[in-house]
This record gives C-alpha cells, sequence and structure tokens, in this order.
C-alpha cells in the first residue's frame, strides 16, 4: 500500500503535517513565504489535498494561529487544575508557560510563528480576543495589577528570548521566574491591624 493512500485514510495526520509545515516556514522564511505550493510541497501533499483541508492560504494561516492558541490553552488549563489557591492561578499559569515555552525543543519555532502570526491585523485580533476572554473569565481571581505586571513581565521574558536578548532578563531566569509567581499570590495580610493599636 502506497504512503499516499495510507494518508488519504489519516485525514488528521495530514492535516497536522500540513499545519507543521506552514508554522516551519512562517518562522524560517516570514508569513509571506507561506503560499499554497510551499506548504503542499513540504507536506508532500498535492494542491487539491491542502485546499481538502483549508479552503485558501488565508485559512491555512488562520489555522496555524488556531492551533498555537490551543496549544497554549492546554498547557494553561492543565497547569491550572494542578494549582490548588484560585487566587492568581491563571496568571501563574500563563507565567509558567511563557518560561516553560523557552525550554521546549520547538520553543523558538513556536516563539518565530507568533511573531510572524502577529504582523497580521486579523491573527492579532485573535490573540486579543482569546486573551480578552480569558481575562473576563478570571477577572475575579486575576484582576490585581500585580497580575497584570506578572503577565506582561512575562510576556517580554518571551520576547527578549525570542530576540535572542535573554541578557536582557538578567542571570538567573529561575529566580526572575519565582518572583512573578511570588506577585500573583494574595497579598499577606498585615500583622497590626488598626484594631490592635
Amino acid at each position: 500500500m502506497s504512503e499516499a493512500h495510507t494518508r488519504r485514510k489519516q485525514p488528521d495526520v495530514v492535516r497536522r503535517a500540513l499545519l507543521q509545515e506552514a508554522a516551519r516556514i512562517a518562522a524560517n522564511e516570514g508569513l509571506a513565504a507561506v503560499t499554497i505550493d510551499s506548504v503542499a510541497k513540504a507536506a508532500g501533499v498535492t494542491k487539491g489535498g491542502l485546499f481538502h483541508h483549508f479552503q485558501s492560504k488565508q485559512a491555512l494561516i488562520d489555522g496555524v494561529m488556531a492551533e498555537a492558541i490551543a496549544l497554549l490553552e492546554e498547557d494553561v488549563e492543565r497547569r491550572m487544575e494542578g494549582d490548588p489557591e484560585p487566587y492568581g492561578r491563571f496568571t501563574r499559569a500563563y507565567v509558567d508557560c511563557m518560561f516553560a515555552d523557552l525550554e521546549r525543543e520547538d520553543a523558538r519555532l513556536w516563539a518565530a510563528i507568533c511573531a510572524s502570526l502577529m504582523a497580521d491585523a486579523s491573527l492579532r485580533k485573535t490573540w486579543s480576543d482569546w486573551f480578552t476572554a480569558r481575562l473576563a473569565r478570571h477577572a475575579e481571581t486575576d484582576g490585581a495589577l500585580e497580575h497584570a505586571i506578572a503577565r506582561l513581565a512575562a510576556d517580554g521574558v518571551w520576547h527578549a528570548s525570542l530576540y535572542g536578548m535573554e541578557a536582557e532578563c538578567g542571570p538567573d531566569r529561575n529566580a526572575l521566574r519565582g518572583r512573578l509567581i511570588e506577585m500573583t499570590r494574595r497579598p499577606a495580610m498585615s500583622e497590626n491591624t488598626s484594631e490592635d493599636r
């Protein structure tokens, strides 16, 4: 049985290959290099095979962004499930994801993809819509100024790594991560309350 015949029977495998190749091309050559021809060729499928999964180049690019967000969403949810303290839970998970992303084998690839995709206004809106929805969902537990500072700082570390500016993050990235996580915790009540005075 030929590989083409086997792949036809596995549409999810073909779809994933198309997304991965589009992501790789975007990361290595920029968003403009993502074409129907380049992605189909790299994935080893016909243009018709690509169009079976994605009706246009824009649909393919939207699919790459959706995949990146889905991976982040899954990682955030998994980390939140393991955190027993509701206050700041989303922010801690987000910060952990940004720092863990720096350690992943494919981190540079996904970072470059996201940077490339953010050049597109509709994709920025997709990201913004996802993030805004998450903030609204966790407004009660993650709405403090310290939470916003921690998330923005984690984004900054992620972007610094993307641009090869790790030195800007200081000598101990783990200490920085720890400090950001500490900022997400509920402030300790002062031992000297006004009633004690």
